[in-house]
């Protein structure tokens, strides 16, 4: 139990922060260089994830294909 408590709270915490990148990259709709340069980074977080067992892979996938929708949305409107 204090093994399962152990992985749960850094699972937890490694979501959280998902959560945070992802919300940061939102931020920055208005700069489309700097999201795209941060958006390398936040995918590179989501495979980390799914590396350590964290999140499933399909939900990381859809994770990032939203990612580049984002930023395929961003691109049009700057045009």
């Amino acid at each position: 139990m204090r093994s399962d408590a152990k992985k749960r709270a850094r699972n937890q915490g490694v979501l959280s922060e998902l959560k945070t990148l992802w919300k940061k990259l939102v931020l920055l709709e208005k700069e489309p260089a700097k999201a795209e340069e941060f958006s390398r980074v936040v995918i590179s977080h989501y495979d980390c994830a799914v590396s350590q067992g964290i999140m499933p892979r399909g939900r990381a996938d859809r994770k990032k294909s939203r990612i580049a929708q984002f930023l395929k949305k961003l691109n049009q409107t700057q045009k």
